[in-house]
């Protein structure tokens, strides 16, 4: 069994199947990491501030709004990778209408999904810190909810200027 895979793959090489797709492959290696990075910082940011509101609620549940919007503030990165993943898959022709793709062409897509993919794993990370800190600011002192609240959102300024790169970079390819 083990040989026959062996032969298969290398008649897929010889064919020339992969070097005619390696366009299409490296654009949905850029898709698969701007979804799967952002979205990990994403789950990691939401799941401190989770366990930070979790605490507050069991002594102050009239906090529950305040402390879940800051909670669900580094869930955002998720979508912004997810946009740009959408907009990728449009513009390769797995949403949409067929393209050809070359290798070249590939790479830049990858390249283009790039800054979503780690600024939004690293800012969602530091956002979610950042709205851990915000939600003990509010226990102990409620009436600072704005105040509060602007701290991770200066964080979220930097996701957003990484969104803006790589939907502008897919958008012109």
């Amino acid at each position: 069994m083990g040989n026959e895979l062996l032969t298969t793959g290398m008649e897929v090489a010889k064919s020339g199947l992969l070097n005619d797709n390696l366009g299409v492959v490296y654009a949905l290696i850029g898709v698969a990491l701007a979804t799967l990075l952002a979205g990990i910082g994403s789950a990691i940011g939401v799941g401190m501030g989770g366990r930070a509101a979790a605490g507050v609620l069991s002594e102050k549940p009239e906090l529950f709004a305040k402390v879940l919007i800051l909670q669900l503030l580094p869930g955002t990165q998720g979508i912004y990778g997810l946009l740009v993943a959408f907009v990728a898959l449009g513009k390769i022709g797995i949403l949409g209408d067929p393209v050809a793709i070359d290798a070249q062409t590939g790479l830049l897509y990858l390249a283009a999904c790039l800054p979503i993919a780690f600024v939004g794993l690293l800012s969602a990370i530091h956002q979610g810190k950042t709205s851990v800190a915000s939600i003990a600011l509010l226990a102990k002192k409620p009436d600072t909810f704005g105040k509060a609240m602007l701290l991770p959102a200066m964080v979220e300024t930097y996701a957003i200027l990484a969104l803006l790169v790589s939907i502008l970079t897919v958008s012109n390819l």
